[in-house]
């Protein structure tokens, strides 16, 4: 069956059931973990930015993201050693995070792909998009979708 599920993370509730509901699958099939944070790349610098201080914001930028997925990940692999389950924490920047996730499951070899959805429905889908859908869309891998 499954032997190694990628569970994408960002450190909110919803995602942190994606988390508990994951690590209960994996302990049952045997399989180990690879938690996910996509962060964001730093935003491009304008026309009139000074170099210097755009620097410190790319700089300040990266320190940010770098501590916020090493938060989420480590809370993960936490509760991870609790079920005892084989973890690894993996982060990446990338604009998108729809393509982070679907090259991450090729990358780390996963052959599930665990997510959560808001379940916004048609018009929130509008407004915000869907990252469950686009990944849904583009990806081979296998993906058990949470609500």
């Amino acid at each position: 069956m499954f032997k190694h599920l990628l569970v994408p993370v960002d450190g909110t509730e919803l995602s942190e059931r994606a988390a508990q509901s994951s690590l209960e699958l994996a302990r049952k099939l045997g399989a180990r973990v690879t938690g996910f944070v996509a962060e964001p790349m730093p935003p491009l610098p304008t026309m009139s930015a000074n170099v210097t201080a755009y620097q410190r914001e790319t700089d300040a930028h990266q320190a940010r993201t770098e501590e916020h997925a090493r938060e989420v990940l480590h809370r993960f692999a936490a509760k991870a050693a609790e079920y005892g389950v084989p973890f690894d924490g993996k982060f990446q920047r990338n604009d998108s995070v729809d393509d982070a996730i679907v090259k991450a499951a090729a990358e780390f070899d996963c052959d599930l792909i665990v997510m959560v959805t808001h379940g916004r429905g048609a018009f929130g889908e509008l407004l915000f998009g869907s990252h469950t859908k686009n990944v849904l869309s583009r990806c081979k891998t296998p993906l058990l979708v949470l609500h």
